[in-house]
């Protein structure tokens, strides 16, 4: 029976909507490498299950469509539900996913403290936590628009306070400056990398 071998690095990625989570983190892993990085969403397990139990279109329910627009509050709902019984249920899911075997993975949606909670636990080592900050006015201009039940909810808000991000990433439309902090984890992830490789040989 293989063993699943343990991350080298997590990169847990945190921010509001339409600060750039995903822009962000698909950067990322083309610097890093398919190869050697997985992009692992904590919502697509959760998008998953409230699929098969609703009746949903499950791609749609993916991507950033007016179709996941109209379910998001009721599958926010849902999720805390499943979370008051099992606090670390999604992350615990995520992990057994096969892309889960690339030494790198990016965690692109942590959304609560439990979510941060279980990897630096369970992941002591290997597990860097990065906040997306956009300001207002730069997310408006994306798209955004407040909807109360949805972004005032734990789920937007529940890790605004109360964590100390070993690297804060600003998206503000200041490529250079998102270059020089993306050059920076990409970095990161190499020496990480390098260790591994020499602690294996």
């Amino acid at each position: 029976m293989n063993v699943k071998a343990e991350p080298v690095l997590i990169l847990v990625f945190s921010g509001k909507r339409k600060s750039g989570k995903d822009y962000i983190t698909d950067l990322l892993q083309e610097r890093v490498g398919r190869d050697n990085c997985a992009i692992l969403r904590l919502s697509g397990p959760l998008k998953s299950q409230y699929a098969k139990e609703h009746g949903l279109d499950l791609d749609k329910l993916l991507d950033a469509s007016e179709y996941k627009e109209q379910y998001r509050a009721a599958m926010i709902r849902w999720g805390e539900e499943r979370r008051k019984q099992e606090p670390d249920y999604f992350c615990k899911l995520v992990t057994r996913d096969e892309k889960a075997s690339k030494p790198i993975w990016i965690i692109s949606d942590a959304r609560r403290k439990t979510d941060v909670e279980y990897f630096k636990t369970t992941y002591p080592t290997a597990t860097v936590t990065c906040r997306v900050e956009a300001e207002l006015q730069v997310r408006e201009q994306r798209g955004f628009l407040f909807k109360k039940g949805i972004d005032d909810a734990e789920s937007e808000c529940g890790l605004d306070e109360g964590v100390g991000w070993d690297v804060i990433i600003h998206n503000n439309n200041d490529s250079l400056l998102l270059d020089a902090t993306l050059d920076d984890i990409t970095h990161m992830v190499a020496q990480r990398l390098k260790e591994a490789g020499n602690q294996n040989s």
